[in-house]
């Protein structure tokens, strides 16, 4: 099995995002998100939390939101 890489700073999860998955950090996707993760009857979050624990869920969930001030301070 191949092994999986679990981010452990801002910037490695980051670099996920966007440069491995090629998603776009959109002021749009960072809100959607952290709704969907704040959602504890959301099927994915359940899977989430069920396969990386509720720390790293929070953890991620600090990271969402670490990206949407970012985003937001860019915008001024």
């Amino acid at each position: 099995m191949k092994d999986v890489f679990i981010p452990a700073t801002y910037e490695e999860w980051k670099h996920c995002i966007v440069e491995d998955c090629g998603l776009e950090l959109t002021p749009d996707y960072i809100s959607e998100r952290i709704s969907a993760l704040n959602n504890v009857q959301d099927e994915h979050t359940r899977q989430f939390a069920k396969l990386y624990g509720t720390q790293h869920l929070k953890q991620v969930i600090r990271w969402f939101m670490q990206a949407q001030t970012q985003e937001t301070a860019a915008a001024k």
